[in-house]
């Protein structure tokens, strides 16, 4: 069987057989629906604490086969955004998150290592880059929040670092030790397997379809009805199709990626021969990462939103952005005509925040959620297992205390003017950054309209440092 998203087919082809699927049972202690990244570290992180607590993750396909097999594969922290943290959670918090972001980079590292996953998990580091002129600078005031706060752990980047960019575009920028890449299916795939070994029960291709809650939880699915204590929902861009609530906390929007046949001896001469992913400064941003097997994936955020939240056959589908994937392409890589293997489309859960949310449901102490990671999903899903877990087993330290759990979340506008502003804005940021590219003044308008893009950029631009 052939999927679109080049990673998740990868990951398949590659597996044989599994004779470790298993049926619903009728009862657990704690059910967790979703197989992805969120849903996976939650388990395995509530077995390692509690080895007696009986886990099962129910997945809809297979585990890896949503948003978590299908991005672009960059370990990045939130150092970037620490000004955004500071605004929403104070000082502390913020300083606690950038910094557990980091080391998260390592922990993960350091587990694939342990348990012997092979997913290409590389902390090489991350390189920001300024790609037009109008970019210079951009990194400036978060740089400076975060030497002033005494955690900053980026550096200017040299003239070689540059070149070791690959691409005559970059001009300058920042360098962070503590980021990397990562083949995102394959990590699926190993945490899934890690699960299992740890007695976690994983049911795939079984669909949730509601709850009830009384003297224990009723769950129903495609396969049967299942008992439980604690019921946790980590399935990030499908949340609002499941828990209407939540119809209005978040966008759905695409990040389409291309990547290219093998070409190790290209890479070399581009010195895009370590696995850091390279991001420009622009709100709607270009990152591009290198494979172990020579190839070269460059993708692009803020094309396709889907409206009324639905997790449409778009999602599924090659990338419908082609064109400007290509137009990227040739614009980092002026003298390559690169041969493309595929091209797909994944799904980003973007909150008004730009931040994640986890909490109890409806205020009950036995249903949690945690979702809308904004595009920034690989590095803290790994802390929304710590805080997830914590939360499961009653426990009482930094993560159930966290200024993630249980916040207020404000409400993007209701369909249909969310997703056509969400166009009106996506354009404008379009035209403004043409015309950057362009070394050209940007429309006034679009200059305005931009702002309105609010948390959507990789890095805090305009926000200023709370007093």
């Amino acid at each position: 069987m052939r999927f679109q998203p080049f990673w998740f087919d990868s990951a398949m082809s590659a597996e044989s057989p599994d004779p470790t699927s298993q049926s619903l049972p009728k009862s657990a202690d704690v059910v967790i629906i979703g197989g992805g990244f969120t849903g996976l570290w939650t388990a395995i992180m509530t077995k390692l604490q509690s080895p007696e607590t009986d886990v099962v993750v129910i997945e809809k396909g297979f585990c890896g086969q949503g948003a978590s097999g299908r991005n672009g594969g960059a370990m990045l922290t939130w150092s970037t955004k620490f000004m955004s943290l500071m605004t929403l959670f104070g000082r502390e918090q913020a300083k606690f998150l950038a910094v557990a972001s980091e080391q998260a980079v390592h922990e993960i590292k350091a587990f694939t290592e342990k348990h012997q996953i092979a997913c290409d998990c590389c902390v090489d580091g991350t390189y920001y880059t300024y790609s037009n002129h109008a970019q210079h600078g951009a990194l400036e005031p978060v740089i400076k929040t975060l030497s002033s706060n005494a955690i900053n752990q980026w550096r200017k980047m040299t003239a070689h670092d540059v070149t070791l960019t690959g691409s005559p575009t970059n001009s300058a920028g920042w360098y962070s030790p503590h980021a990397g890449s990562v083949q995102p299916a394959l990590l699926v795939r190993g945490l899934r397997r890690v699960a299992i070994s740890l007695g976690v029960k994983v049911v795939e291709h079984t669909e949730y379809h509601q709850h009830a809650e009384m003297n224990s939880l009723s769950i129903e699915t495609s396969k049967g009805t299942i008992n439980a204590r604690k019921l946790v929902f980590a399935v990030n861009a499908w949340l609002p199709s499941l828990i209407p609530r939540f119809a209005r906390k978040v966008v759905l929007v695409s990040s389409d990626m291309v990547i290219t046949k093998p070409m190790p001896e290209t890479l070399r001469e581009l010195n895009l021969t370590h696995g850091a992913p390279i991001i420009d400064s622009r709100i709607f941003v270009n990152y591009y990462r290198t494979t172990s097997c020579g190839r070269l994936m460059l993708g692009k955020g803020g094309n396709y939103f889907s409206f009324h939240n639905r997790v449409s056959d778009t999602f599924d589908a090659p990338s419908r952005y082609q064109t400007i994937l290509d137009h990227s392409l040739k614009r980092f890589f002026p003298n390559h005509d690169f041969a493309i293997e595929r091209s797909w489309t994944g799904p980003s859960d973007r909150s008004v925040t730009g931040m994640p949310f986890f909490g109890h449901l409806n205020g009950s102490p036995n249903v949690l959620f945690g979702s809308g990671y904004s595009g920034n999903g690989v590095v803290q899903s790994f802390l929304g297992g710590k805080i997830l877990s914590s939360l499961l087993l009653g426990l009482n330290n930094e993560w159930t205390d966290c200024a993630l759990v249980d916040q207020t979340l404000p409400d993007f506008p209701p369909d249909p003017i969310r997703t056509l502003g969400a166009y009106v804005v996506r354009d404008a940021i379009r035209r403004k950054e043409q015309a950057e590219d362009a070394n050209k003044t940007p429309w006034p308008l679009d200059s305005w309209l931009s702002r309105l893009s609010g948390s959507a950029a990789k890095v805090d631009m305009s926000a200023k440092e709370p007093a």
